[in-house]
């Protein structure tokens, strides 16, 4: 009998293990997807969607043609529990559904409960139904504009996004000619500036520094939020920052039903992995993306994450698919990379201008690292969009 994959989400990490493992053995393997989603979302084009640069269908395509293409199964229901030792899944509509390996490919869920009042009185972009939501909300501000606040509290990872949100903000209210009549803030865990939640790089807090300044956007650094009101936003220290406008990254935690499976995830949710993305405690199972658990190599005053998703996810998922086929070849897996020497590739979008960040690893100690300003990068982000959408649509993981 030919192996069973299973596969346990459809974006990034989960499409890409799928695809790959299939590449890998020839077709000569099953493997199925399960995922409460029915569409791929390119989830860094969320950043603009609020200001109606992008609709819905245009940073999403359905999965199962892709998937049938390449004959690979697909349910369309969300896991709701796991069993590591009888090797069974049970689905939300109380199927249950069995494996030979598994990849937990789930992403991950707004920490709703960081900071009171973040659910009810600011929006975010993390997920497509609250970029949608974030829309709505900034063009009713248009209609009554006021001072805006974009910040990312504690524990949050995924400071890239809050950048370029901030900045786009930045450059939208330029276009809108309200540059001089609202005071933009940007609210951030980070220690400094550019810290990105994976240590900073060489030059990066100075870069940032004179992009804000450029733009007359004030900061608070290395604080977290105490609470949100309905236009106000109140820090650790007390002070508050009246908004009419405000955008909050919060922390992501991994899939609830996670935690009641033996031995495979920490508190929050993450799933405890080696070099190889097998789980600490069995080898037929794998985790990749946001759903992996990282370990954060420093301290900083206000805690901050790590941000996994992109190109790291990428590389995670390639790399269990390797090992996977090694293991239905009989072999034992050799692909190895830890998080922390993944290479750090990204593209920040600014509206009309960008940053190009480039490092030999995600995190220090690292040999060299460089951030790239200029009109390219927006460029740059544009085509990778439409480049990876189409990569994906047709199942093309093998390139690059």
């Amino acid at each position: 009998m030919r192996a069973k994959v299973l596969v346990l989400g459809s974006n990034f990490g989960g499409l890409t293990a799928a695809l790959a493992v299939r590449h890998e053995l020839h077709g000569d393997v099953d493997v199925t997807v399960v995922s409460p989603s029915d569409e791929f979302l390119f989830n860094p084009s969320l950043i603009w969607l609020p200001f109606g640069k992008r609709e819905h269908h245009e940073i999403t395509f359905p999965v199962a043609p892709t998937l049938q293409e390449h004959r690979i199964g697909f349910e369309h229901v969300a896991a709701t529990a796991l069993d590591p030792v009888g090797k069974i899944v049970t689905l939300a509509d109380g199927a249950t559904i069995g494996y030979d390996y598994l990849v937990i490919a789930t992403g991950y869920r707004n920490k709703d409960d960081v900071v009171p009042g973040f659910r009810e009185n600011a929006v975010t972009i993390t997920t497509l139904p609250e970029a949608e939501r974030a829309g709505r909300a900034w063009r009713r501000f248009l209609d009554d504009p006021g001072d805006v606040v974009v910040a990312a509290t504690q524990g949050a990872g995924c400071f890239g996004a809050a950048y370029e949100f901030l900045f786009n903000t930045s450059y939208q209210l330029r276009k809108a000619g309200l540059h001089k009549r609202v005071k933009l803030t940007y609210v951030t865990a980070e220690p400094f500036l550019g810290h990105f939640g994976i240590g900073g790089l060489p030059h990066g807090e100075q870069l940032l520094g004179m992009f804000l300044k450029k733009e007359g956007i004030e900061t608070r650094l290395s604080i977290g939020i105490d609470h949100i009101d309905d236009g106000a936003m109140t820090l650790a220290d007390g002070e508050r920052l009246p908004f009419s406008y405000g955008m909050v990254i919060p922390p992501f935690l991994g899939q609830e039903f996670l935690l009641g499976a033996d031995g495979i995830a920490d508190e929050k949710g993450y799933v405890k992995v080696r070099s190889t993305y097998q789980t600490e405690k069995y080898d037929d199972i794998y985790a990749v993306g946001v759903a992996a658990a990282v370990d954060v190599p420093w301290q900083t005053p206000t805690p901050v994450g790590i941000p996994k998703t992109g190109f790291p996810t990428e590389t995670m998922a390639h790399i269990a698919a390797a090992n996977i086929a090694a293991q239905v070849r009989g072999e034992t897996p050799s692909q190895a990379k830890g998080f922390g020497d993944i290479k750090a590739v990204c593209v920040m979008d600014a509206g009309n201008n960008g940053v190009i960040i480039l490092a030999d690893k995600m995190l220090p100690p690292r040999k060299h690292g460089v951030l790239i300003p200029g009109p390219q990068a927006h460029l740059m982000k544009l085509g990778f969009e439409k480049y990876f959408l189409w990569k994906m649509r047709n199942g093309y993981v093998q390139l690059p």
